[in-house]
């Protein structure tokens, strides 16, 4: 089997001697600097993926592909971004699988429009609103660097006065006061469609809850997602010391129908 090797404008991870990662575009007349020296592109374009690379000044780095993870994480942000260890567990519970529309409020630096940019596929779309613009810039720059953009679509304007998408099948709100929005949130949303939201204090979920309460959403859970790694070292085989604890609650729910009723067996 041939060996992958590595193609102008490919995105590649470079590890330092210390374990530090650097992700850079692999253009013929780019280079990567540091303080450990310098990496010229035109030189390591070709090298199977996996190769270790020198600086001119002899430091050893490792070169391999980098993973959503990475990506996510190095992304350019202009705040606080959503966690992975969160923005799987939206895409397991909401359905987000190709072929699906989905609407998020609080475009950010475009972390999770990129992770549901992958998950709905060509075939599915992405609606990506927030008030800010230039938020808006940076987050269509992160989804053009992976060529991720065309199934994003950015609106710049308050979902106060509703969304110009309905019956979609899914819609997050990354604001913090979702509650203020769930009218326009079922307006938006099929029924038994899924709605998510990230909230980082209990206050604020409490207010979430009664309006999900009010306007007929049902099937209303809470939860947090907690990751701690270990040191994979087989003689001494302990939790790391540092632990990825609570980045927010995840409120997820579903708006039903009220006032129907099954028909009879003989309809």
């Amino acid at each position: 089997m041939t060996q992958p090797t590595t193609q102008p404008n490919d995105l590649a991870l470079f590890i330092d001697p210390r374990g530090n990662k650097h992700i850079h575009k692999l253009t013929p007349r780019g280079r990567l600097q540091t303080n450990h020296g310098e990496i010229l592109f035109a030189d390591i374009i070709g090298l199977p993926w996996g190769s270790q690379v020198q600086t001119h000044l002899g430091k050893t780095y490792l070169m391999v592909q980098p993973n959503l993870h990475d990506l996510l994480l190095n992304i350019r942000r202009a705040g606080t971004i959503m966690y992975p260890k969160d923005m799987g567990f939206i895409l397991i519970n909401m359905n987000i699988i190709h072929g699906v529309n989905v609407i998020e409020a609080g475009t950010g630096s475009g972390a999770l429009a990129m992770m549901l940019a992958l998950a709905v596929g060509s075939e599915g779309h992405v609606y990506s609103y927030d008030s800010r613009d230039d938020m808006q810039v940076l987050a269509r720059r992160n989804l053009e660097s992976i060529g991720l953009s065309n199934r994003v679509t950015f609106k710049c304007q308050d979902i106060a006065f509703g969304f110009d998408q309905s019956g979609v099948d899914a819609l997050f709100l990354d604001l913090p006061n979702p509650e203020d929005y769930i009218p326009v949130v079922r307006a938006a949303l099929r029924p038994g469609g899924f709605f998510g939201s990230l909230l980082p204090t209990t206050n604020q979920v409490s207010r979430l809850l009664e309006a999900l309460q009010a306007h007929d959403f049902a099937f209303i859970e809470v939860c947090e997602i907690l990751l701690r790694y270990y040191k994979p070292v087989p003689a001494r085989l302990r939790p790391d010391d540092r632990l990825v604890a609570h980045t927010g609650f995840l409120v997820f729910a579903r708006p039903i129908i009220t006032g129907t009723s099954k028909p009879d067996q003989g309809e």
